[in-house]
Parts: structure tokens; sequence; C-alpha cells
């Protein structure tokens, strides 16, 4: 028995494959993967670009050409003599660099004036340019101004950003005077956060702020052509919104509207809740989904005319016709859409599909998504820090590399109809499931990353919502918005509304049940870079080495998360939040809310939906102090005028942080043991995270993460700047 047992594993031993054969089937799946290679361009191009965008300080053109220059030469050289690993490694060098320059390039190219200092009363004489998506606090107007109060010309902002009144939106295309409370784009509502500021930068947008009373017309020069043009096709936007919720009621017509143009002033807030909740507010931004849907509705749409009628079938290249008109469908849709960045995206990969098939080559493929996405990054090279970009680039890749992957089925000859119904009937759920699940792994990384949720019941109430999306909603919302002006497309508009009643009563259900929510702590920032690595290798490479992705790409979700931060500070000092337990405790609710959920959803921490006063602090109208049983013993004053040092000094007797919106006086003997912060703190600092460790405060600031670029301003000029994560002294304010 000890023989056959000894036997047994000494042919196990001699089974095992020595060092050399599996050196020498990881060279052949390497070789088998050589044609791949230029699948890599984009994803070091995008991230070059990233990291560009990530930098502390800006870097001078010489090191970005130079290093751009040197590494394209030295590629060229090597891959003259052998097409060697190192002349592969050199090539996707020479993209990374690459793309840092082109953020350079981008970020030089739309370079204009940003207001500077705090908000302040201004009037503005300009033109209305579009009605861009609302915010916390209401419809927003995107605005060219001609001139600005206070302002010389040569600090005037390109565009700026106002939030109006429900009742008081002017069309695009008008001239108006608008008296607003303006300030410079805000910075991140915590350390670490997305960058607001950095997003407007590229977007050309100098100023934000809040209207002042009601908008009047104002008489003014002709804009620009192109000004003029652009407000012409917001304007035509404007009007089919309009009409498209006329027929179809705001319920129903807000949804519409917002798939259609763009447009999201008719969608409520319950209805923005129900859809983030499900899973389902992808539907809601133009993107990938609804110009695949247009494009391919259009497609099929031709080429089943062109095969039923015989004689142009006979005569026509009904694919290229059928293509030609896909095309001219998405160019319609994105002017239609207002060609928001991730329609512009999608519409750059839908025009590479349809290109493939008038030069008879295989619409969907990674080479063709590989050039699109490559399209996008040089063009727009800020993309790649959006977590738009990032979702859709990662859930296209996998659903096109889940179709490689796909078996083809066997179609069955002779077989009676019912069976053939059942079979595709089938298949159809399998590649839906199979789809779903894909692109939600796909995102998955990047919405907890960024917006830290995760929908629990997403997958189902996908599957259920993707036919009605697919079939009802989309095509009859393409045709009815296409006969809207001439007065014929309600009777479209209306089937596409039942279908939209029906998604969101899936959205309001899934929303409705136990657990749809989860809030995930964003992990460290290279977690993400590491999850796209592996997302990329498991789409983009062939070969069992594929899988070492999978560990790669779970690295957001598996990171260990940092002990949170005990209390957070918004960058104008104006509010806190502390923690106490998994939740956070505001000492104003009512103020900055936005930055709040922002800074809790973003730590793992769960914030109260209640608006009343925590009582853990006791709060007036100008100051809050903490009561027995706060977590943290911290007091905040939001005047702009600082106490006096009588008034300092008992603030300091309750509490051992002490934040001070305005500039505090000189410090009273109360505060030397005390951490005071006032506004010279946040001007140099920003937004603020406080954690006790080991009887000592420590405090990560935002401004340092950001550094000084040309979205951040001029740096502040304040008594101290800090330089990352500081400890205080108990017995000194921070200087």
């Amino acid at each position: 028995m000890s023989g056959g047992w000894a036997a047994r594993l000494s042919t196990r031993l001699r089974a095992r494959p020595s060092v050399g054969a599996v050196t020498a089937s990881l060279i052949d799946e390497i070789d088998a993967n050589r044609e791949r290679w230029m699948l890599w361009s984009p994803v070091a191009f995008g991230l070059g670009a990233a990291g560009y965008l990530e930098l502390r300080a800006e870097p001078s053109w010489a090191l970005l050409a130079g290093l751009a220059a040197g590494l394209a030469i030295l590629a060229a050289l090597i891959g003259r003599r052998s097409a060697t690993g190192l002349s592969v490694v050199l090539v996707l060098a020479t993209f990374l660099a690459a793309g840092a320059l082109a953020g350079k390039v981008r970020s030089h190219a739309v370079a204009a004036p940003i207001l500077a200092g705090e908000r302040t009363v201004m009037t503005i004489d300009g033109f209305v340019v579009d009605v861009v998506s609302p915010g916390a606090g209401g419809p927003r107007l995107l605005i060219a101004p001609v001139r600005i109060s206070r302002l010389a010309p040569e600090d005037t902002p390109k565009r700026v950003r106002v939030t109006v009144e429900a009742e008081d939106i002017p069309a695009p295309g008008q001239a108006i005077r608008l008296r607003a409370m303006l300030g410079p784009p805000p910075p991140p509502a915590a350390p670490g956060a997305y960058d607001f500021a950095r997003d407007a930068w590229f977007h050309g947008v100098g100023g934000v702020g809040f209207a002042i009373g009601q908008s009047q017309p104002a008489t003014l020069d002709p804009p620009p052509w192109r000004l003029r043009a652009a407000m012409a096709v917001n304007a035509f936007r404007w009007r089919l919104a309009s009409r498209i919720v006329e027929d179809m009621g705001v319920a129903r017509g807000g949804v519409a509207a917002a798939m259609v143009t763009g447009h999201e002033a008719w969608i409520t807030q319950d209805q923005t809740d129900a859809m983030r909740a499900s899973g389902l507010a992808h539907i809601l931004s133009i993107s990938g989904l609804h110009m695949a849907i247009v494009g391919g509705f259009a497609f099929g749409l031709v080429r089943l005319l062109i095969a039923a009628w015989p004689w142009a079938a006979l005569r026509v290249p009904g694919k290229k016709v059928a293509a030609v008109a896909g095309l001219a469908a998405v160019a319609t849709y994105l002017v239609i859409s207002g060609a928001p960045p991730p329609a512009l995206r999608a519409a750059i990969t839908a025009t590479v599909a349809f290109a493939a098939i008038l030069f008879d080559r295989q619409a969907i493929t990674l080479h063709g998504l590989a050039i699109a996405a490559l399209v996008i990054l040089i063009v727009q090279p800020e993309s790649a820090g959006a977590p738009g970009f990032q979702m859709s680039f990662a859930a296209t890749a996998a659903l096109v590399a889940l179709a490689e992957a796909w078996p083809r089925p066997v179609r069955e000859i002779s077989a009676p109809w019912w069976i053939r119904a059942i079979q595709g009937a089938l298949s159809w759920l399998a590649v839906s499931v199979g789809a779903s699940f894909v692109a939600g792994m796909a995102t998955g990384p990047f919405a907890m990353q960024h917006f830290n949720r995760v929908a629990v019941w997403g997958l189902p109430a996908n599957l259920l919502v993707a036919p009605l999306s697919s079939f009802v909603i989309m095509p009859f919302l393409a045709l009815g918005a296409a006969l809207e002006p001439f007065g014929l497309g309600r009777p479209f508009l209306a089937i596409a509304g039942w279908g939209i009643a029906a998604m969101m009563g899936i959205a309001n259900g899934f929303a409705s049940a136990g657990g749809a929510q989860k809030v995930v702590a964003s992990g460290p920032p290279f977690t993400l870079a590491l999850a796209f690595v592996g997302l990329m290798l498991l789409c983009l490479w062939r070969g069992r080495l594929r899988w070492l992705g999978a560990p790669l790409a779970l690295a957001v979700a598996l990171w260990p998360r940092a002990a949170p931060p005990d209390a957070w500070i918004a960058p104008d000092g104006t509010t806190a939040a502390v923690r106490q337990g998994r939740e956070a405790v505001l000492l104003r609710p009512d103020a900055r809310r936005f930055g709040a959920e922002l800074w809790s959803r973003r730590r793992g921490l769960t914030l109260p939906d209640s608006a009343a006063p925590s009582p853990l602090y006791a709060c007036d109208r100008r100051a809050c102090a903490p009561a027995a049983g706060a977590p943290v013993a911290l007091a905040l004053s939001w005047s702009k005028a600082a106490p006096d040092a009588d008034g300092l000094a008992a603030m300091c007797a309750e509490a051992e942080i002490v934040v001070l919106r305005g500039v505090a006086p000189s410090i009273p003997p109360a505060c030397r043991d005390r951490i005071v912060l006032d506004a010279d703190d946040f001007a140099a600092g920003g937004a603020a995270e406080l954690y006790r460790r080991g009887g000592e405060w420590w405090i990560v600031w935002a401004q340092p993460l950001r550094g000084v670029r040309p979205w951040t301003g001029p740096p502040p000029e304040p008594r101290w700047m800090p330089d990352g994560p500081m400890t205080r002294s108990p017995n000194a304010k921070a200087f």
C-alpha cells in the first residue's frame, strides 16, 4: 500500500511543470499578446493625463516635452533593431509622457480669469449660454458675462455659473442683468475629495454664486458668432425640453427632457434619490447607453426598411446606408443633448463603430474602443480624471471583452418556432445578466471611490429596466423628439411616458427595499489606479495571466480603511461636523449640507436626514458650544467678525478646539492650551479633518493636497502655510 502511495506521489511530481516549462509558457503567452500591445496605448496615455492632474506643482514645458520626445526617439531607435519587450515598454512610456504633456497643453489652452477672494455682491451683464444641471440650491444658469461690476475687462471670467430661483429661468440666448453673490469656484469639500475648481477650470467657469433678486432684460452688443450659434442650439434644446414637459407632465416629462436634451431642471429630488438608491441614476445622464440605443435604433430601422423594399435590397448596400443613418442620428442627438462630455465621448465611440462598418471592418472591437478612447483623451485629456469617463471606458471595455469571449450559439436546423423562441429568450436573459453583472463589476470600484454608494439591488433593477429603456423609452423618445417641432410627437411621447412611469415604479420599489443603498468609505487614492490596471488586465490580456488582474481589480473594495477622522471643518470655517461612532453629527444642519454629505460619505459615515439641531451642541444665531456628552469638545463661531478677547476666552473655557470664521484677535491666556483655527488658517489650508491620536490632535488640510496649480488660484499669503498632516501643540495656535 505504501508502495502504491509512493508511486502516485512520484507520478504527480513528474507531472508537475518544471521552471523551464513555466517560463516557456509565459513567453508563449506574451508572444500571443504581441498584436494587442497597442490596446494599452490609451491606458498609458490616460494614466499620464491623470498623473498630470494629480501633481501638486505645475510641471515645466521643457520637462514634459523633453521627456516625451526623448522616450519617443529611444523607442524608435530600439524598435528598429528588434521588437523586444523593452521597445514595447518604451512605447507605452512614451504614451504615458504624451498624456501628461497633453494635459499641460489643454490646461494652458483653456486658461481664463478666475475670481479671487471671498464672495461679493456683483452685477452681471451678459448672455445666458445655457440652463445647466441644477445644484443643491436650485436651477443654475451658465452666463457669458460682458461686464461684471468691480472687475476690469481683463479680470472678467469667460463664464460664470449662477443659481437662480425656479420661477426665474431665462431662456438661453437672452441678454440679462443680474445681481449675484459671486466668488471663485469652490475648493474640495474635504481633503482629497473631488476638486470642483479643477472641473470648472477646464469648462471655462471662473466664478460661481447665487442670484439676489430677479434677473432683468439688458441691452448688449451682439455677441461673437460662435457664442450666438451655441446659444441658438441651446435655445432650441430648451424649447424642446419645455414642450416635452408640457406634453408629458412634470412627473414623466422631467425625466424625458433629461434623457433627450440633458436638462434636469424638472427632475424632483425624490426621483433623483430613488434612481440613485436603485442603481438606475446612469439612465438620467446622457451617456454611451443613450447614444448606443439611438444610433442602434436608427441603424436597425433603416436597414429593415431597405430589406423590406425588394428594389432597394437588390441595389443598395443596406448595411452601409444604415451606418450613415446611425452616424446622422448620433450627430443629431449629440447636438440636441448639448454635447456634454459623456455624450461627446459616447458619440466618438459610436462614430468609430459606424465608420468601421463603412470600411468593412468589425464594428465592435477592443481596437475600435482603443482608437475612440485615444481620440477622446487627446481632445480632452482632463477626461482621464473624470468619474464619467473612467466608468464608461471601464464598462465598455468589459462589455467588448465579454463579447469577444462569449460563446457563439449553435443554430438549430428546422427546429419548431416555440423551441427557437424559448432558446432566444434564454439566450437574451443570459446575455442581459452577464452584461449587467460585468458592467456593474467594472464600474463598481469607481462608484465606491468617487460616490461612496453601492446600490444593493442595482443588478435586478437594471435587468428589469433594460428592455424598457432599449425598446420603449429611448426609441419612442427619439421619434417623439424628432416630430415634436412639427407638432406630431405627442403620441410617441405618450408611449415613452408609459415606459418612464414603469421605470420610476421599479426604481421606487427597489429604493424602498431594505438596505437598498450602502455607504462605502473611499480607499487610499492609489487603490483606484490599481483597480483600473487590474480591470484592463482582465479585459485586454489573452491567456491565464489575465487573472492576475482580479485581485488588483478588487483593491478599492478590499483595501483596509483607516479610522475615520474625529471632526471635519468646512473650507471657509462656517460649519463643522464630528464623528459619533459611524454617524456624523452636524453642528449646523442647515448650512453647507452638501459639503458635509460629501465628507461623511467619503469617510463611510451616515448623516441624519433630519435638519434639527443636535442636542450634543448648544447653538444660537452665531455660535455653537459643546454640551455634555459631545464626542468632540468643539466650539464654532460662524460670524464674519470673530469674538472679542473675552468671548474667545469663554469659548476656550468650554472647548478644546475653537473654530472661527473670522480672524482671531490676540490669543487670551485661557486659549493657550487650546487649538484655535481662524480665517487665516482656512485661507491657507482649506477644509480640514482632525484626528485624535495619542492625546494629540492631528490635522489634514485640503490645500496642500491640491498644491499650487492653475485652477487653485494664486497661493495665499497668510501667516503660515500647512505642509500636509501636522500636529498641533496643545499650547500654541497654528502659525
